[in-house]
């Protein structure tokens, strides 16, 4: 019997054991941790679909503008030729003509017009489904931050490109063109090269125009703030005249004319950060002044 017993003893522990193993801490453990994971992946899920939902909208009023653009495409080729015969020499339109290699590169040429305003006419709504994915990610207080910089963000980038087609090119495409006749030379100008050296300018200068938006949303944000900008600003007015020369036709009319407005948009930047740093500023202080009367 003592042997018996003796035996026994061992097992105490191991069934006392086995019960706490699998019993409710364990499995309500172990079903809280398969909830929160069925969560996550239920909540992934949703926002691929939201994603994928928003991506086709964007795509759908992509192609809706395409198809409108290519029934005016005649009509915004015209208004892409503007600037050249604003810089034509009075009397001389010969070197307004473009010219093509071959017999499908003007076909290809009116595809690419269509596809860029296309693209271009529908970006507002590809922000604004950019912003309705991202809405249901932010605080009510980012929300409030973020929504008018989007809107502030889609009339720059329109400012600039008007800025663009209105100032810059007839007046860069002026001073290209009277250097080369100076030097008895008539320009022989290419449909794709033209069309890229426009739609790129374009694009310059409605991105660079968002400079004030970005910094004025970072300052809100507490990023930054005008002491910053302030101390870099030496460093900052080298780096635009160098990247007017790295993304601009190589003379310095076109040069100067992205240059100087994003100098005068970087001081711009430093007042609007100003007051947006003093708005984040006093935002903090009421936010810890709560958690002082809370706690």
């Amino acid at each position: 019997m003592t042997d018996e017993s003796s035996l026994q003893k061992p097992d105490a522990p191991d069934s006392a054991l086995t019960p706490a193993a699998d019993g409710p801490l364990a499995g309500g453990q172990s079903g809280l941790n398969q909830a929160e994971l069925d969560s996550a992946r239920m909540s992934l899920i949703g926002h691929l679909v939201e994603l994928r939902q928003r991506l086709i909208y964007s795509i759908i009023a992509i192609f809706i503008a395409v198809v409108i653009s290519w029934v005016w495409v005649d009509d915004l080729f015209y208004l892409l030729m503007q600037p050249l015969r604003l810089a034509a020499p009075e009397g001389n339109l010969e070197v307004s003509q473009i010219n093509h290699k071959d017999l499908t590169e003007p076909f290809f040429a009116m595809v690419k017009i269509a596809l860029a305003a296309g693209i271009f006419a529908s970006s507002p709504i590809s922000l604004y489904n950019l912003w309705k994915f991202i809405a249901p990610g932010l605080y009510g207080s980012e929300k409030r931050v973020a929504l008018p910089f989007v809107i502030m963000g889609t009339i720059c980038f329109f400012g600039g490109a008007a800025f663009c087609f209105y100032m810059v090119l007839p007046y860069g495409y002026a001073y290209l063109i009277d250097f080369g006749m100076g030097v008895a030379s008539n320009p022989e100008l290419m449909l794709n090269e033209y069309l890229a050296t426009t739609t790129k300018l374009l694009l310059v200068f409605g991105v660079v125009f968002q400079l004030p938006v970005i910094t004025s949303f970072l300052a809100a944000l507490g990023a930054i703030d005008h002491n910053t900008l302030l101390k870099h600003w030496r460093g900052s007015v080298i780096g635009i005249f160098v990247m007017g020369a790295l993304l601009t036709p190589p003379d310095p009319v076109t040069q100067t004319l992205l240059s100087l407005p994003l100098c005068l948009l970087y001081g711009l930047s430093i007042g609007l950060s100003y007051i947006f740093s003093k708005g984040h500023k006093r935002r903090q202080e009421k936010a810890m002044k709560e958690l002082d009367e809370l706690f």
